[in-house]
């Protein structure tokens, strides 16, 4: 099941002769990345003070928590997390999650805060 969250960020999709782009950002401050989590990999359950997160899933089906959410997405679902709300992604399958992170904000890995964390990092 998918749940719509309020959607923070205006994306742009232009139809062209040839197909069609999607504009995520414009003239912002972002950070880009793209996650792979292996078969039963987990990220921490965490937020950060500084920066939102938008997540686009390009292959498999993770479940995706944010706040007191919990879902199972698939490739092409988007998800928006908003400053200070717990998130993390899990991959309870056998093959590879990878997903689309843009970050709005002051990126800086030390704007972690780590709830849960299955590796020990708190």
């Amino acid at each position: 099941m998918f749940v719509l969250l309020t959607i923070i960020m205006m994306k742009l999709i232009v139809k062209k002769p040839w197909g069609k782009f999607v504009q995520y950002t414009h003239n912002e401050k972002t950070t880009v990345k793209i996650i792979e989590v292996r078969p039963s990999g987990i990220l921490s359950l965490q937020s950060h003070k500084k920066r939102k997160e938008f997540w686009a899933i390009l292959e498999g089906n993770p479940v995706v928590t944010v706040g007191s959410m919990k879902m199972k997405l698939k490739k092409g679902d988007e998800v928006e997390i908003a400053k200070g709300k717990k998130h993390r992604i899990e991959n309870h399958s056998k093959s590879l999650v990878r997903f689309l992170e843009i970050s709005f904000g002051s990126f800086d890995e030390n704007d972690i805060k780590r709830y849960e964390d299955k590796y020990g990092r708190i």
